[in-house]
């Protein structure tokens, strides 16, 4: 007799087939026409400075911009509503109660997009670049946070910075380099460990040489007054890269959990 195939499986296998696609559509990179034109106009230091700034910035809100962000939503909320919606998805067990987190998780990450967006284009109108890098990692790790709180997982010890900081990293990393934190995410979510040796201190490092490299010419671009804001709107789509790799991933720990009960 064939073996029923559960709504928690059926969910699973979509994910699956998600995730796959996610990483054949990144196996390469391709730099626009507007990359390639500001590559000889970029600052020899531009790079290390973008370094610098930006694991400044992981530091600052690790240490001191936690509780800040928690201000901007109502955690015991979030917390409640999980277990609202936890309880339903064992009661019912069918597919529309598993999307229910999705669709949570989503909603919070796009409200963040919209700000995201909007702050960009602005400090880009101006010409601000670097001093936008701050607002720009709080609201990416607030996105993180509420997506991780809608799936039932806190954020704040010191493995879990580094599993966040991973995601980032994928979320901006493409071909083999994607490949490989993604097998180190994967591992982290099926036995609660790493493969290596991980520091939150090393792994800021990473995230931080990541984003410097992808934004680059943009974070120049945004320096520029008016045509700034063009450079500005990459804030939200690098946002978007984030906030859909982040959920995927917190989907998968998810699923993970709950098979583990079944």
């Amino acid at each position: 007799m064939r073996k029923r195939i559960t709504p928690l499986q059926k969910e699973w296998d979509k994910l699956e087939k998600q995730e796959a696609a996610y990483l054949q559509k990144r196996r390469k990179k391709t730099d626009s026409k507007l990359n390639q034109l500001l590559e000889e106009k970029v600052p020899a230091n531009l790079q290390k400075t973008l370094d610098s700034a930006f694991s400044k910035a992981f530091y600052l809100v690790f240490e001191k911009g936690t509780g800040i962000i928690e201000k901007t939503y109502k955690r015991e909320d979030l917390e409640k509503n999980y277990q609202i919606n936890e309880f339903a998805a064992q009661v019912r067990g069918n597919r529309k109660s598993l999307k229910e987190f999705s669709k949570r998780a989503m909603g919070a990450g796009n409200v963040n997009l919209l700000i995201s967006g909007v702050s960009g284009v602005g400090l880009g109108v101006l010409g601000i670049g670097l001093p936008d890098i701050v607002l720009f990692t709080g609201l990416m790790l607030k996105s993180i946070y509420e997506i991780a709180l809608n799936y039932g997982f806190d954020y704040q010890k010191e493995e879990e910075k580094c599993f966040i900081l991973l995601l980032i990293q994928g979320a901006l990393s493409y071909g083999n380099d994607l490949e490989r934190i993604n097998i180190e995410v994967n591992h982290y979510i099926t036995n609660g460990s790493y493969d290596k040796n991980v520091d939150v201190e090393s792994c800021i490092k990473e995230t931080a040489g990541c984003l410097s490299k992808e934004l680059l010419y943009m974070k120049f671009l945004q320096g520029i007054p008016i045509v700034g804001a063009a450079g500005g709107v990459q804030d939200a789509i690098y946002m978007r890269q984030v906030v859909k790799y982040t959920e995927m991933k917190y989907r998968r720990r998810f699923y993970e959990t709950l098979l583990h009960i079944e």
